[in-house]
């Protein structure tokens, strides 16, 4: 398969690269961090013979992006799944004490960068009557907890716009489906918590939470079934999680 992933620098992104990599499988693996790409290329490559190109990439600029989409068309001239990966989550505060910045880097990032990605790509696969697209979405989109707000706005609206995808796509075969993974031990506390290591460790503290390859094997499995098979939405938590709220301790 010929497979799109945004946000393919670390956590899921690059578990999913790594895994559909191992496969045999060709890449186009994009990501702001050009270094992390490079090593990512590099690794791969050594390790497997598919071939795996590379874009630095913000999802936030539609210019990029559509250069990015062009530079596959040309080259590859088709494209069978396109992962929708990348996404953030910054600060944790009430809503009348919230950081608009933050709020507007969440909703570029979460909402519009897929948007511009999605419509880049999409016209392929009408043209080809063929496809996959796999949103990660999150638990945050099917239940608000405390000061998450923004951020579950934004993954209320993945969820809406997965749907509606789904919907919009549907005369020309075109699978859509939304992973939606509760908590999970990557660089997302991280990157929430602006570089704040200890704050973010405690996150995960007393919980054995999902690790980048439970979502990168989920995502296989979808992507794998038969032509004929679509799972439309898949949530996924560690045992100790229910929904985005309610949790329990080793």
């Amino acid at each position: 398969m010929n497979i799109f992933i945004t946000g393919a620098t670390s956590g899921f992104g690059k578990a999913i690269a790594e895994k559909f990599a191992q496969k045999g499988n060709k890449l186009w693996l994009t990501g702001r961090r050009t270094d992390r790409l490079e090593e990512i290329k590099k690794k791969l490559t050594n390790e497997t013979d598919v071939e795996i190109e590379i874009s630095q990439l913000d999802v936030r600029n539609k210019a990029d992006v559509d250069t990015a989409a062009g530079e596959l068309i040309n080259k590859w001239g088709r494209l069978d799944l396109l992962v929708n990966n990348a996404g953030l989550a910054l600060g944790m505060s009430t809503i009348d004490e919230g950081n608009t910045e933050d709020w507007d880097t969440m909703i570029d990032t979460n909402v519009k960068g897929l948007l511009y990605i999605t419509r880049a790509l999409s016209p392929l696969f009408r043209e080809q009557k063929h496809g996959h697209i796999i949103n990660i979405g999150s638990t945050a989109g099917k239940s608000v907890y405390q000061n998450g707000n923004v951020y579950c706005a934004t993954k209320f609206a993945v969820d809406a716009l997965n749907q509606s995808m789904r919907i919009d796509l549907l005369p020309y075969h075109v699978k859509v489906t939304a992973i939606n993974p509760g908590m999970a031990e990557t660089e997302f506390s991280l990157v929430r918590f602006k570089g704040d290591a200890e704050r973010a460790h405690k996150t995960y503290e007393g919980f054995a939470a999902l690790k980048p390859q439970d979502i990168a094997d989920a995502v296989f499995y979808c992507a794998m079934l038969p032509s004929h098979v679509c799972i439309n939405d898949l949530t996924i938590t560690c045992t100790q999680q229910a929904n985005s709220v309610y949790k329990t301790n080793l």
